[in-house]
């Protein structure tokens, strides 16, 4: 899709939202979801056209917590979890 072709869409879409705005009455919190709403479809479209949205797909996130230089068999306490020694510390 060449530039021209984005900049008269996003100008085509301002002209729409504009005359909504100004000659369709509706109550002010209609407007401001209406606006809101064209704005979020137009910025997720924007996205897309320029391959963001594509690209956000090879993102991986890992949910693995990082690794601090210690061995698997290093046993890290949490807590609220008793270990051996503090039990026997308390009884």
């Amino acid at each position: 899709m060449s530039l021209i072709t984005i900049v008269v869409s996003l100008i085509v879409v301002g002209v729409l939202l504009w005359l909504v705005n100004t000659y369709i009455p509706m109550d002010g919190k209609i407007k401001k979801i209406l606006n809101i709403a064209v704005v979020v479809v137009v910025v997720l479209w924007l996205l897309h056209v320029f391959g963001v949205l594509d690209q956000l797909r090879n993102v991986r996130a890992s949910i693995e917590a990082p690794s601090l230089g210690m061995s698997a068999s290093t046993v890290v306490p949490q807590p609220g979890v008793a270990s051996g020694s503090a039990l026997t510390a308390w009884s």
